[in-house]
């Protein structure tokens, strides 16, 4: 399985954009297949910093996602928004402690 973290820096005030593309989006993501989970956090204190964290079946899966009209139109959106540029990483749990 890979999980896949993605870090994105929003302009002011574009944060709650960015929310409700990922509410409307993230259904439709879910439903990719070999998409596992998916889930968007904010840094503490209400920044504007955002992370998605997902996981998907194996490289294969992820990958496909990546070059569907789905994520082209919605990193589109996403893009337009940014103050910075976003980071991401492919990782793999190694142990996991409970």
């Amino acid at each position: 399985m890979i999980r896949r973290i993605v870090k994105m820096e929003f302009r002011a005030g574009a944060g709650e954009q960015f929310e409700a593309l990922f509410r409307s989006t993230a259904p439709h993501i879910r439903a990719q297949e070999g998409c596992q989970h998916l889930e968007l956090l904010r840094e503490e204190g209400g920044s504007a910093v955002y992370f998605t964290f997902s996981i998907w079946q194996d490289q294969a899966a992820l990958q496909a996602y990546r070059e569907s009209e789905l994520f082209a139109r919605t990193w589109k959106k996403t893009k337009a928004l940014f103050a910075d540029k976003p980071m991401a990483w492919s990782t793999q749990q190694l142990e996991v402690h409970l």
